[in-house]
């Protein structure tokens, strides 16, 4: 029975995960480890307010477990000495640079730590693949792996997240599966399989608890996060259609989502989709697809992302179409900046494309988001565009409360579907407006007709 386990990687994955099984493992002592010291100083403040990673229902875990059984450090050489267990969670970025530039996953981080483990550990380990990884990643965890020089043993396991953010703490405490790649073909990987195994049957049942093959293991995570993208970007694309042809995409997703073939999920149609892994897994795909010569596999999965950008695109000239073909010298409402509702991640966001092309335009934007702090939001612009960080400052203001933000605005522009700005007193608003006023939903979260009647120029998705 495991007793000791090492996540490396204190970030959205990493700090959620072993905050669950830490719940629900209390016999086990749990250490996420991490070299950002600022990071770690995070995870163990007083204030809860302050994690790093946002989730509802995470703060309350880390309360109770936290210091009990579940602890957060810098000290990585120590835990992976310790450990029984270790869950390599770091990240695993697009290449920026060299070969597959662009597309390949950075597996830089993922060397690291097996090299680190490697050169630390004196007892044998089982390592856990849990950041998303191209397939056949193991055998190069493998390779260094069986450099070491302590004489340990090793098996690597592929166990990949399936969370969504803002709703991780439930996909972690209720899962659809969890899936457990190894090598089930030797006394050594059936016995790791069974331990990590153990782990999860303390909350999950046995049904759910899926084993595979390595390989396969790590190509399903890249897989699910494609077909889910795919989906996203299909119904995208019919909403430019149902513009054209005066049909409501919302209509025409509830009528497909019926067909139990198809059913219903993500199928919601907005300004794009974003996240730390839709784009980047789609690209990885498309890259290994390249690497093998299968080039017509990889041009049908890079249109997934091209749809992406040009649905980002078309709500972008949409504002400025519709505000009389300029924007120059208006103060233009940005809700949301977070990629989705209900987490504080910003990482390849719509928000950020719209942002810019509004700059661009010469707009005064005017950013609220309940989660994503100023200094987050300056530096998402400052990693997308060429303006110089001084006069971006000139071209943007943030607020942490959206009081004032409305006050002579042109338009307003929802990019996050935060439930608060469902609830806003729009009649107020419009009165604080410059007239016409604009509202581009690009969530359609809000009801067109309503909106109509207060007397806003309103434009949706689809419709």
């Amino acid at each position: 029975m495991i007793k000791s386990i090492c996540c490396i990687g204190a970030g959205y994955v990493g700090g959620p995960t072993m905050a669950v099984i830490a719940l629900k493992n209390p016999h086990i002592k749990v250490t996420v480890v991490d070299v950002n010291q600022e990071r770690i100083n995070a995870w163990n403040a007083q204030n809860l307010d302050k994690l790093p990673v946002y989730e509802p229902g995470l703060a309350e875990i880390i309360a109770q477990m936290r210091n009990v059984n579940l602890f957060f450090s810098t000290q990585v050489n120590e835990a992976i000495q310790q450990a029984e267990m270790i869950f390599i969670s770091v990240n695993t970025p697009t290449k920026t640079y060299g070969l597959g530039k662009g597309m390949a996953a950075d597996l830089k981080y993922v060397e690291l730590c097996a090299r680190q483990i490697a050169s630390v550990a004196t007892t044998n380990k089982i390592v856990v693949e849990k950041s998303t990884l191209p397939v056949r990643t193991a055998s190069t965890i493998k390779s260094i792996l069986k450099q070491s020089q302590n004489n340990v043993q090793f098996e690597i396991l592929s166990n990949p997240e399936f969370l969504a953010e803002g709703t991780a703490i439930n996909d972690l405490l209720n899962p659809d599966r969890v899936l457990i790649g190894g090598d089930y073909h030797t006394p050594e990987g059936k016995n790791a399989i069974a331990a990590l195994s153990e782990i999860y049957k303390n909350w999950v049942t046995t049904d759910k608890i899926i084993t595979t093959n390595i390989w396969s293991s790590e190509l399903s995570k890249l897989t699910a996060n494609a077909f889910l993208a795919q989906r996203i970007s299909s119904i995208n694309a019919m909403s430019a259609i149902c513009e054209a042809t005066e049909a409501n995409i919302d209509e025409v997703a509830f009528a497909i989502g019926k067909d139990s073939r198809i059913g219903d999920k993500f199928l919601k149609a907005s300004v794009g989709f974003g996240g730390s892994c839709f784009q980047k897994d789609i690209l990885n795909l498309v890259y290994i697809a390249q690497t093998f010569g299968l080039n017509e596999v990889a041009d049908y999965w890079q249109q997934v992302i091209s749809m992406n950008n040009y649905q980002k695109s078309r709500f972008a000239r949409k504002i400025v179409q519709e505000m009389f073909n300029t924007v120059s010298g208006k103060k233009i409402v940005l809700l949301g900046w977070a990629f989705k509702k209900d987490t504080n991640d910003s990482r390849e966001s719509a928000a950020i494309d719209i942002a810019n092309y509004l700059i661009e335009e010469q707009a005064e934007l005017h950013i609220y988001d309940p989660k994503v702090t100023a200094q987050q939001i300056f530096t998402d612009l400052e990693k997308s565009t060429t303006i110089p960080q001084e006069e971006l400052a000139t071209k943007i203001k943030i607020y942490n409360h959206p009081d004032t933000i409305f006050q002579q605005a042109h338009a307003i522009v929802i990019v996050t579907e935060w439930d608060q700005f469902k609830t806003f007193n729009y009649t107020n608003i419009k009165k604080q407006m410059q007239q016409p006023a604009f509202i581009f939903d690009g969530r359609n979260i809000l009801n067109p007709s309503e909106i109509t009647q207060i007397g806003f120029h309103y434009i949706g998705i689809g419709k």
